[in-house]
């Protein structure tokens, strides 16, 4: 089991490394079904696994020439904000103990996997959809900076409370809202994910005790996965791989959801 949890962990940063997001979504699974650590604080964990991932490529894409500083840090500066507030102050007040449907016990841990099948389900939609048409039709319209600030708030809130770097938000936000070209937009959104997730995880010290040998050795992994990943993405179809993903994480999402409520 420990093999096969370690080898799920080169997927991570192999996610990250062809398309710029979806690495996250694998990470708090792996880590609470494969490695037996506890929900709440496998978002932590999963926060700078894929902060510190996400970095590593992003400074890939920078070299590159495949990402916009100006729009990471000004879109990133909402959801960077919400995700610290949400880890310093809101997650340490979680009971263990939330409530009752019927016979039936919903704990913190329970919830928590819970919403994150469901957010699987929605980040796999987007995976398997071609946003092709929708990029070139955002491109003519222009975005709205309101629009930006609730995708802003609403992606650092879904950092903040499940860990999840949020790249399947941040991707087609970043095509369709500001026209962006697909590579910059994955180039662009490592940056962001790397900033929410390792600030994120800042407000995080002093509420867990870390495993740094393990959290290490964890990422150290998916690292390398990050670059293998983009050494894949050379010779094989990306959209394809994608959407071959999308539908792996559809099946991970409802099982989660299943596994925790029957």
């Amino acid at each position: 089991m420990e093999i096969m949890a370690y080898l799920a962990s080169v997927l991570i940063g192999i996610s990250l490394g062809l398309v710029g997001g979806g690495g996250s979504i694998l990470t708090v699974p792996v880590l609470v079904y494969l490695f037996g650590v506890p929900p709440l604080l496998s978002t932590s964990y999963s926060l700078f696994i894929v902060g510190s991932t996400s970095l590593i490529g992003a400074i890939r894409n920078y070299k590159n020439g495949l990402l916009n500083v100006r729009t990471a840090l000004l879109f990133g500066a909402t959801s960077v904000t919400t995700v610290f507030l949400v880890r310093k102050f809101l997650i340490p007040q979680i009971p263990n103990q939330l409530f009752e449907l019927g016979d039936f016990q919903v704990t913190e841990p329970i919830l928590t996997m819970a919403l994150f099948g469901v957010l699987m389900i929605a980040a796999s939609v987007g995976m398997i959809k071609d946003n092709t048409q929708s990029a070139k039709k955002a491109q003519r319209q222009g975005h709205s900076f309101f629009k930006l600030f609730a995708f802003g708030t609403g992606i650092g809130l879904t950092t903040g409370l499940l860990g999840a770097g949020g790249g399947f938000l941040l991707i087609p936000t970043l095509v369709l809202l500001l026209g962006m070209p697909m590579k910059e937009a994955v180039g662009t959104s490592l940056l962001i994910i790397a900033l929410n997730s390792l600030i994120g995880f800042a407000g995080d010290l002093g509420h867990f005790q870390i495993d740094w040998g393990f959290l290490l050795t964890v990422t150290s992994i998916a690292i390398a996965g990050l670059f293998l990943g983009g050494l894949i993405g050379n010779y094989l179809n990306v959209d394809r791989l994608k959407r071959g993903f999308g539908w792996f994480v559809l099946v991970m999402g409802a099982y989660i959801i299943i596994h925790e409520f029957i």
